[in-house]
């Protein structure tokens, strides 16, 4: 059994050490309030944060982050299970050849049309490996003289399509709620104990001298709270650990140079064990991963607890496939494709998640996320006459693929996600679009084999209003664009290619579409 984690957090360090453990996890970031979450639990005792142990508290902000990234997924969750209307699938590598001139033109009409109704109420084979887009020529060495990250434009090949359910085109897939465990949330917090007064992150250069100044040739506790949900069940343990730290007698300039790099500031007890901070620790007595803000032996415990064996968390194809030298486990192998990491332009420290990552595909482009893509089409709907009047863009960053390009928002899907919660969750983790406010209405699904991309078409439902704007760093700008402007923009080649149909089924949704 395999169960995928997701870690409510963008620590670096508990990343690492998910991953040197051999698990990448999703990483979804819980914004929690972490002082209204304090005041709230102390509230409930009856009594003032201060009052509340370092143990406390670090269990109250872990339940809470857990908590709150669970209740996400449930609202994923949920609208994916609600969703309806009709998946029109494409099938562009089974459209008619290529003219061997290369002269840009296709077969015959008479075969066009004998295609087309060749893949009638059946589903069309898989891609010919053979087809070669006519603008793109190949080396010897089977590269392209364009930039291979940039999707071929189809629109002049009469692509075969086939149309069914929307029930029945997501009916066996493997999404949040089919499994008997999982996906596992784990919520953490850590504070520094020292001198019976709890340490949280620095923040200033100031602080952080302060502390390390007073820290010096002393020891104090590192306390890491614990929280995990299985999804599945929806049964939740908490606990925490905690280990003794000793530090150096460090001197007055050894401080101003640590507190200089910045490392001190956003950590817990402004030090790291791991980092620049490490040759001034002597010993830690208990448990080290806990030191660095997660602890295998409690999580591999409080998992067990759960009915979750600590081996079925194991996913090595996905750490090899986005940690370049982890170790000698092996990489991840497919008789299909080609599994790359991401362009070496990205922002560097950028949080790679487990489905990240290139496909090589038949069609001789490289093609982004290793379980296929997904992203929301998000329309707006005039409150008087239904008509649809605007809808999301986003403006994509210089560093990602045809970047400066307008596209919509989404992104990679992860294991155990189906095209549309991955289409929900990376709308609202790069756009801010929020489950609750729409609702889904349909897809399209561009099929190339060995990889495939869903735009899942949704509506605001009446009487909510999505915010969106950029939430990472994959945007230039993300907002409402009125529908006449949309082709005027430097548009995505897939996003281009799709327009005149998007907006054509838009249209005819508009007119059906009744809302909640």
């Amino acid at each position: 059994m395999s169960v995928s984690v997701i870690l409510a957090s963008s620590s670096p360090s508990r990343r690492r050490v998910l991953l040197q453990a051999g698990v990448n996890p999703n990483v979804s970031v819980s914004h929690v309030d972490e002082p209204a979450a304090l005041e709230a639990a102390a509230a409930r005792f009856g009594g003032r944060v201060a009052d509340l142990d370092a143990k406390q508290r670090v269990e109250i902000l872990a339940r809470a982050k857990a908590r709150a990234v669970a209740s996400y997924y449930r609202s994923v969750a949920q609208v994916a299970a609600d969703a309806h209307g009709e998946q029109v699938t494409a099938y562009p590598l089974q459209a008619p050849q290529v003219t061997d001139a290369g002269a840009g033109g296709v077969q015959s009409d008479e075969t066009q049309t004998g295609s087309q109704s060749r893949f009638a109420g059946a589903k069309p084979p898989v891609a010919d490996a053979r087809f070669r887009p006519a603008d793109v020529k190949h080396s010897s060495d089977g590269t392209s003289d364009i930039d291979r990250t940039v999707t071929q434009d189809f629109s002049g090949l009469a692509v075969p399509t086939r149309t069914e359910p929307l029930d029945e085109a997501m009916a066996g897939l493997h999404g949040f709620e089919s499994s008997s465990h999982g996906p596992l949330i784990i919520g953490c917090d850590s504070m520094f104990l020292f001198g019976g007064e709890t340490f949280g992150k620095p923040h200033t250069p100031q602080v952080a001298r302060e502390r390390l100044t007073a820290m010096r040739g002393k020891s104090g506790e590192l306390w890491t709270g614990h929280c995990v949900i299985d999804f599945a069940t929806g049964r939740e343990l908490t606990e925490a650990s905690h280990a003794r730290v000793r530090f150096a007698d460090y001197t007055d300039e050894q401080v101003e140079a640590y507190v200089s790099t910045g490392e001190p500031l956003e950590v817990a007890g402004c030090f790291t064990l791991e980092g620049l901070g490490g040759p001034f620790i002597e010993s830690v007595e208990g448990d080290p991963s806990g030191v660095l803000g997660i602890s295998l032996p409690l999580l591999r415990r409080l998992t067990g607890k759960l009915g979750i064996d600590w081996t079925w968390l194991w996913n090595w194809q996905n750490t090899s496939a986005v940690q370049p030298g982890f170790g000698s486990r092996p990489q991840a192998q497919d008789s299909d494709i080609e599994l790359r990491v991401a362009a070496a332009t990205s922002p560097q420290g950028r949080i790679r998640q487990p489905g990240d990552g290139w496909v090589e595909c038949v069609c001789g482009s490289r093609h982004w996320g290793r379980h296929g893509a997904a992203g929301i089409l998000l329309a707006r709907r005039d409150e008087r006459t239904g008509e649809v009047t605007d809808i999301v863009m986003q403006h994509r960053a210089q560093w990602s693929a045809e970047g400066g390009t307008w596209g919509i928002p989404g992104g990679a899907i992860t294991a155990g996600e189906t095209p549309i919660e991955g289409a929900l969750r990376e709308s609202y983790e790069e756009a801010n679009i929020t489950p609750d406010d729409i609702e889904v209405v349909g897809t399209h699904r561009e099929e190339h084999g060995p990889w495939a991309y869903t735009t899942v078409i949704a509506f605001e439902k009446p009487g909510h209003r999505v915010d969106p704007h950029p939430n990472d760093d994959e945007s230039l700008k993300i907002g409402w664009v009125p529908v006449p402007n949309v082709a005027g923009l430097k548009l995505l080649t897939a996003f281009r290619t799709d327009w005149p149909g998007f907006t054509e089924r838009l249209d005819r949704l508009a007119r059906e579409y009744k809302g909640k």
